[in-house]
């Protein structure tokens, strides 16, 4: 049974209800930080070698069929921004090898790990994209996503920064463009606040519905949903985890 999201937005926060930040025209960046500490020499390496052959061309039109970025091509393509240290899209990536992963990262120790990971595992069905990730969905072709993943995006707590949150009824827009119809999109976040800010994008956002029935359905993690180093440091933290999946309807509302 589905139930609007409206009967939701209230019941799944912990948190005081916060007014939501009008819609920017221009986007502000929603990441911190580019780069941690120096990378060592063979961090170095991959980024100057082994991060060019994997990384989508965006100065080149994207393949009609998206899954011939691979070799051998595939059929479907999944994608997760903002990866982090690349945990969950390296078990992805290793449990479902006829599947293509493209893993969106700005913070080069990230994609650094990924490369690592790349490179000592043979995996020939990942792409990284190394900068925001909305220049990547506006070159992804229409209904070329069949699953994406935003786990744990960056929380922006305080609230002159609300704005600078990832998910947003604009973000909802692109991501309804390139996933396909039936295509799952998996959220995760441990902030009773930003779980109000994304129930309320989606909200406006008719492209995109939540089956939810239950608290079991945003209260426990899936089995092919790997714990990230995050999740698990806000779990040891006693901070509440809620996993999201909504799924892209069919036409265009």
């Amino acid at each position: 049974m589905e139930l609007p999201l409206s009967n939701w937005v209230s019941a799944v926060s912990d948190t005081p209800k916060q007014p939501m930040t009008p819609t920017e025209t221009s986007e502000l960046r929603s990441f911190g930080r580019r780069r941690g500490r120096v990378l060592s020499p063979r961090q170095q390496r991959l980024l100057s070698d082994v991060l060019p052959a994997v990384r989508p061309q965006l100065t080149h039109p994207a393949p009609e069929q998206l899954g011939n970025l691979y070799n051998p091509p595939l059929s479907e393509v999944w994608l997760e921004i903002g990866f982090g240290g690349a945990e969950h899209l390296i078990w992805q990536a290793e449990h479902n090898p006829a599947i293509g992963m493209i893993g969106c990262e700005p913070f080069e120790d990230g994609v650094a790990k990924a490369l690592i990971a790349v490179e000592e595992r043979g995996l020939a069905n990942v792409r990284l994209h190394p900068d925001d990730a909305r220049d990547l969905l506006r070159w992804l072709p229409a209904a070329s996503i069949a699953r994406t993943f935003i786990l744990f995006p960056d929380p922006w707590p305080k609230k002159r920064h609300a704005k600078r949150r990832l998910i947003s009824p604009h973000l909802l827009g692109l991501l309804a463009e390139v996933m396909r119809p039936g295509a799952e999109l998996r959220i995760g976040t441990d902030i009773g606040d930003y779980l109000r800010t994304i129930l309320i994008a989606f909200q406006a956002e008719p492209r995109f519905c939540w089956r939810a029935s239950g608290p079991a359905d945003w209260r426990e993690r899936p089995a092919d949903w790997p714990a990230t180093r995050y999740q698990q440091k806000a779990v040891r933290e006693g901070r509440r985890c809620y996993y999201l999946s909504f799924h892209r309807v069919d036409g265009n509302g």
